[in-house]
């Protein structure tokens, strides 16, 4: 059986809503990222970097949730949550999430999470930043009506993470960015993103 440490809320969510999606065989242990426990002698066994999401398989341990994600839909092919078919489809796919974890995942971290905060020009700046990650998304990346066109990806689990961060914090703006938006709430009426939801004891935003 497969094993997902996350924390909830957190960008492991995205790697909870492939096993999810994708009727996975896997249980769950949560780690508390505000008491520390991703730096326990523990946790540091199973992923040295001390962040979440691992995944322990019969393998071995995967972490990232680009890579994660592409693990699940590779090994659960039933499930359609990636173009598993057209090599050059899932590498589009992969590129879509390597932007969201290498590009948008820290611009938005440092707007909302910096420690200790960010005040002023400095605020200002990092959430402009982090504004114009989710513009390319909204106007130039999100193909529709999907993240990667008429099918349902692994793509689209991950970026809700980013824009459920961000409607959280009041800078979505539905009019600015009506296409991140309504993807938002289509992802969250999904009954596989509900059950992730009640299980890391969150609610829809």
């Amino acid at each position: 059986m497969l094993k997902l440490y996350y924390s909830p809320g957190a960008c492991a969510m995205a790697s909870h809503i492939a096993l999810e999606e994708a009727g996975a065989d896997y249980e769950t242990v949560r780690i508390d990222l505000k008491a520390g426990e991703q730096k326990t002698p523990e946790y540091l066994a199973i992923n040295p970097a001390g962040v979440t999401p691992a995944l322990v398989t019969d393998e071995g341990v995967l972490t990232e949730n680009l890579v994660i994600m592409g693990y699940v839909a590779q090994t659960h092919p039933e499930a359609k949550l990636a173009d598993n078919g057209s090599s050059f489809n899932f590498g589009r796919m992969q590129s879509f999430n390597g932007f969201l974890g290498a590009s948008l995942h820290p611009a938005v971290s440092r707007a909302l999470f910096a420690r200790p905060p960010l005040e002023g020009e400095a605020r200002a700046a990092a959430l402009e930043a982090a504004l114009a990650k989710y513009r390319l998304v909204e106007d130039a990346l999100f193909k529709g009506p999907w993240v990667m066109g008429d099918d349902y990806t692994m793509a689209d689990g991950y970026l809700s993470v980013f824009t459920r961060w961000g409607r959280q914090a009041g800078f979505l703006d539905p009019a600015r960015f009506p296409t991140l938006n309504d993807h938002l709430d289509r992802m969250q009426v999904r009954p596989a993103v509900q059950r992730v939801l009640a299980a890391e004891g969150l609610s829809a935003v």
